[in-house]
């Protein structure tokens, strides 16, 4: 599967990552029929970012940097709805759209990353980011902050996907990770969103205590 490759793609407003599982609820008929298709298959196809427009309809602008993903539960419901959880393979970039119809499909090509070792030290101060990220903001929502699987690998390439879908991010700041072809760039920068992030988190948990203080005293 190196050279280029037709797949069912699946645009989603929101990015996924390398080695990250998701759950989709697919309810729209021509996806429905997607899920048909690939579950009779290999199970595979892609997830983009949608740039502009909605995940229902078409008509829609995506980016060309996505996910591919394996299909690993399906779950039907009587009224032609699934549920499914599908897991990231590798990121592709989309050579060519091909038609909507019956479902958006598209020529793809794998997108490799720099092949060079990933220093052990980027990765351990990363990872003490993300973790100090999300404790903080189990502080403010302990149901988002719980969301994601937080066993993690010991290969450290997977590893470092694991931590780009751990952390709370903006969806452009989550673009710009899954296009980062190098690993320890992708983690530095990584780094720095968690730090940007951990900031706006502790002024809003400031304010909100505030808030809390200033009601008290009424």
């Amino acid at each position: 599967m190196s050279g280029g490759f037709t797949i069912p793609m699946f645009p989603l407003s929101t990015v996924v990552f390398p080695h990250q599982k998701i759950p989709l609820h697919v309810f729209e008929p021509r996806y429905q029929r997607l899920v048909d298709d690939i579950n009779a298959r290999e199970g595979r196809f892609g997830i983009c970012l949608i740039a502009r427009g909605s995940e229902v309809g078409g008509g829609d602008e995506r980016v060309s940097t996505g996910t591919l993903m394996q299909l690993e539960n399906v779950v039907p419901f009587n009224d032609g709805r699934f549920m499914i959880v599908a897991s990231g393979i590798e990121r592709v970039v989309v050579e060519e759209w091909l038609s909507d119809e019956p479902y958006p499909q598209a020529r793809v090509r794998l997108r490799p990353g720099f092949d060079v070792p990933i220093d052990p030290e980027i990765l351990r101060t990363t990872e003490q980011a993300v973790r100090s990220l999300r404790s903080l903001q189990s502080e403010m929502d302990a149901d988002s902050a719980m969301v994601h699987n937080c066993e993690m690998a010991s290969a450290l390439g997977v590893r470092a996907w694991q931590l780009c879908s751990m952390a709370p991010m903006a969806t452009l700041d989550q673009l710009k990770l899954l296009t980062e072809d190098c690993c320890d760039e992708r983690l530095r920068l990584l780094a720095e969103i968690c730090c940007e992030r951990y900031g706006d988190f502790r002024r809003q948990l400031f304010i909100d205590h505030r808030g809390l203080e200033l009601g008290d005293s009424e």
